[in-house]
């Protein structure tokens, strides 16, 4: 059964830019609230 192990692969990928994600998510979440701050 490959299958467990290629879930296995895609989930140590996915921890491995899950970091990342985040830290973009932040710096969008930041940005925005800068933005809001400013206009207003």
């Amino acid at each position: 059964m490959p299958k467990p192990k290629e879930d296995y692969s895609f989930w140590s990928k996915y921890k491995r830019f899950a970091s990342t994600e985040i830290l973009m998510y932040l710096v969008m979440i930041i940005g925005i609230a800068l933005g809001i701050i400013f206009l207003s």
